[in-house]
């Protein structure tokens, strides 16, 4: 039997997420927006999260920093690799990238899972989210930094591709608000614009080390076409920003007062032909 609090030998999905924070030998800071999930049940929890059709072939994470998700998410790639394939390319290897900005835990990564960095199943990326180009991927899991989670979600959601994010508690309740509760905003809006949006699991702070001052969720954006035509969609996200600046006022005034904001440039011709009843 492997002895997962080593790193020697241990199969992936296995490794202690307490051992690996040791063996980093650098704590997860939180001035930098850095904490761990250690609770192995949640870890083990999360790739199955994915939709049941998604493609595991090409999993990115983003925000390694000591590798307890990044090793349950080798065991979903390699188990990806060799399932429902065809004899031709059954051996081919399933594929994990990992962003991470910190370079002390980007090399740790490397060293840590030396092994699938030799055999091709991993690929360290240093840098930031928001900057480095996203490599090619099929679905993305990720314990996200709570300061920049919506700057990085609105850059995966896009992709139209299977996501399981971890995210502040009340900011994943925006996510997935409906019409007419009082969480219904612009990030409801536009998430939903791409994705059908659920949370799938609330995580108490007592999972994470050190501890965020919040709870957190688990959300799982399954990728859809919306059920309305979108001409230009840089307009319509700044138009749905603009209308949310006005929410105590009806839509054919915020409209009107927030042409600076969508970039209208004649919003009475467009209060002018809308229906009547809006």
């Amino acid at each position: 039997m492997t002895d997962s609090s080593t790193g020697e030998g241990a199969a992936y999905g296995s490794r202690d997420p307490d051992a690996l924070a040791r063996r980093a030998g650098s704590r997860a800071d939180p001035d930098r927006d850095q904490h761990f999930l250690v609770d192995d049940r949640v870890l083990d929890r999360i790739p199955g999260y994915l939709p049941e059709d998604a493609d595991a072939s090409h999993l990115l994470e983003i925000g390694g920093g000591a590798g307890a998700l990044t090793d349950r998410l080798l065991a979903t790639a390699t188990a990806d690799a060799t399932a429902d394939r065809g004899a031709a390319d059954r051996d081919a290897p399933g594929r994990l990238t990992v962003i991470e900005r910190d370079g002390a835990f980007a090399e740790f990564l490397r060293e840590e899972f030396a092994a699938a960095v030799a055999d091709g199943l991993l690929d360290v990326v240093e840098g930031d989210a928001l900057d480095v180009d996203l490599p090619p991927f099929t679905a993305c899991v990720a314990n996200l930094p709570y300061g920049v989670s919506s700057e990085i979600a609105f850059r995966l959601l896009p992709e139209k591709k299977p996501l399981v994010l971890m995210f502040q508690a009340e900011f994943a309740d925006r996510m997935v608000a409906s019409a007419g509760e009082s969480e219904y905003g612009r990030l409801s809006v536009s998430a939903q614009h791409y994705a059908d949006v659920e949370i799938v699991e609330r995580v108490p702070k007592e999972a994470f080390d050190p501890q965020p001052a919040v709870e957190s969720a688990v959300v799982r954006c399954t990728p859809r076409d919306p059920d309305y035509a979108v001409g230009d969609e840089a307009f319509f996200l700044r138009f749905v920003k603009a209308l949310f600046t006005q929410r105590r006022k009806t839509v054919r005034n915020a409209v009107r007062n927030t042409a600076h904001i969508s970039g209208l440039g004649d919003p009475d011709a467009v209060v002018d032909a809308a229906d009547e009843e809006l």
